[in-house]
């Protein structure tokens, strides 16, 4: 049977995934006070960045509307339908895909969809991808993948370090979170996720330390890496990508490390420096 794998924008891809027509991408919208950038193949990060930087106000983003979802299911050349967006706690684009969802199962009843929010972001999305694909690939039927992906996601691992957090903080994303912001001593936070809620795991003074210490994390935590993908995503940051990648191969062995450049929602969030890495 045919696959399609949906993602909302703030799902991170490698060259080569872009180029892979089982995907497809929604856009969000982003806005730098009277600034709108749509976060598809036309985002400019370098000007996105330059405009954020410049402005003495927040960025924001916009979730896509069912219908951007609802057109991509009618389109979609496949019999299945795996959806994959930011986590529900962070956007509201898994509800404009439930959504859509929800009016396409009405009159396309041959078509199978499945609306996965992946508890994550960003790289995150990227490997539930992945895994999607792998299971679709072995001729999986398509609850087999639906509940694969799940049960993927609910072992898979998040973690971030950021040069800046005020873009979370200040859309909200950092809700109920007791956390310690110390910028005039260059505190930096080690963040994970839990069941898709942002949560600080550790604190370190300066971002090459915070990000030996999300390694150290990530050592401990993460079992069985020999038969796992590591998925890196950075804005604007190859070089501190490269060496979060050289300590985790010091560390332990993986079956595929892969190093990918933040988009448009992915870049208001991490901001200028930021690492996000998944497993």
């Amino acid at each position: 049977m045919k696959y399609k794998i949906i993602g909302d924008s703030c799902m991170d891809l490698t060259k080569e995934l872009k180029k892979d027509p089982h995907y497809q991408l929604i856009p969000l919208t982003l806005q730098v006070d009277d600034q709108h950038f749509v976060d598809d193949d036309s985002f400019d990060q370098a000007a996105f960045l330059k405009a954020a930087a410049a402005s003495p106000n927040c960025p924001k983003s916009a979730c896509p509307s069912p219908g951007a979802f609802l057109e991509a299911y009618q389109n979609a050349d496949a019999d299945m339908i795996f959806v994959v967006t930011l986590s529900q706690h962070l956007s509201g684009s898994y509800n404009s895909a439930v959504v859509a969802q929800n009016m396409f199962q009405q009159k396309n009843t041959g078509k199978k969809v499945a609306v996965i929010s992946s508890d994550s972001a960003s790289c995150g999305e990227t490997l539930i991808g992945m895994e999607i694909q792998r299971l679709a690939e072995k001729g999986m039927r398509f609850e087999e993948i639906e509940a694969g992906a799940r049960a993927f996601l609910k072992e898979m691992k998040t973690y971030f370090v950021l040069e800046s957090l005020e873009a979370l903080r200040k859309n909200g994303r950092l809700t109920g979170l007791q956390a310690f912001f110390a910028s005039a001593l260059n505190i930096k936070p080690v963040m994970g996720s839990d069941s898709g809620t942002i949560i600080k795991l550790n604190q370190a003074r300066g971002i090459k330390r915070a990000l030996e210490r999300m390694v150290e994390i990530f050592a401990q935590e993460v079992k069985n890496s020999q038969n796992k993908t590591v998925a890196i995503a950075h804005c604007n940051c190859r070089d501190r990508a490269e060496y979060v990648k050289q300590m985790l191969e010091k560390k332990m062995r993986f079956a595929h490390v892969c190093i990918m450049d933040t988009a448009g929602v992915s870049t208001l969030y991490a901001s200028d420096g930021g690492i996000i890495v998944c497993c």
